[in-house]
């Protein structure tokens, strides 16, 4: 088996990388940067989502397993005092892996290719300078206008993070949706919009069209991106899937609790 190590290059982590890479190479493992099996992130949510990004040309072949060298994650569920042991597992092979959906983005310009981007968390557009002003298309049919600061499109493992904070709902990881949010919404008596989150289907789409020629400041997870002439923007439930490697039960609700609601 070939495997590749992500860090958070803290020095903590960078420890951790070292000694993860001895144990795997001593038990027979390759390591191989460039197409591994496996993939560990040592580190937090954030270093997880680097490597999924690194890797996004690999997901039918590669899974993903994290170390956590901070706060407990949503990705990131191993104890670095648990490397022996985890490192044991993925030499026997003690793992199943489970697939969650992702988030696909395509952005069609008028004068240029369109371009598609994988979200593991969510993507946003938001307007640099003014108001963003959006026609909402659900399947093909106009929804409304939107204006506010921005849009957040998310994932069900996403739907954690930024979503969140938006007042989105959580959604369980298992379920092929992705949710639209509102970020500062205009609402009075002459602009309207739903003003609620939307959960969309893997068999739907949602499109955004500009009202108005303007660049847009948009981010796929960490990822920030300044586009111009755009035409269209189309979100979908990917045909993609990330895969972790699962090698213990760490059921999803209890982790919601760990994160949001225990103080302990």
């Amino acid at each position: 088996m070939k495997f590749s190590i992500q860090s958070r290059r803290d020095e903590q982590s960078n420890e951790l990388m070292a000694l993860a890479t001895t144990y795997l190479e001593d038990f027979g493992l390759t390591l191989d940067e460039e197409n591994p099996d496996i993939v560990i992130s040592i580190g937090g949510d954030g270093t997880l989502l680097h490597a999924f990004h690194r890797y996004s040309h690999l997901l039918d072949t590669v899974s993903f397993v994290g170390i956590h060298t901070g706060h407990l994650g949503f990705y990131a569920d191993w104890k670095p005092s648990e490397l022996e042991k985890l490192v044991l597992s993925i030499a026997k092979r003690d793992f199943r892996v489970v697939a969650y959906p992702l988030l696909e983005m395509v952005v069609e310009h008028y004068n240029s290719p369109a371009e598609s981007h994988l979200a593991l968390n969510e993507a946003t557009v938001k307007s640099p300078d003014v108001t963003l002003v959006m026609d909402v298309e659900l399947n093909d049919d106009h929804f409304e206008r939107f204006r506010g600061d921005g849009l957040c499109v998310s994932t069900p493992s996403g739907s954690t993070a930024y979503n969140k904070a938006l007042g989105g709902a959580i959604i369980h990881p298992t379920l092929p949706a992705i949710q639209m949010t509102e970020i500062a919404s205009i609402n009075n008596r002459v602009f309207r919009t739903v003003g609620s989150p939307l959960v969309l289907p893997a068999h739907h789409k949602c499109v955004l069209k500009p009202v108005n020629e303007q660049s847009f400041n948009m981010t796929v997870d960490h990822l920030q991106l300044v586009k111009k002439d755009i035409k269209t923007i189309t979100f979908t439930v990917a045909e993609q899937k990330i895969r972790f490697a699962r090698f213990r039960p760490f059921p999803f609700w209890e982790r919601v609790h760990e994160s949001f609601v225990s103080n302990e």
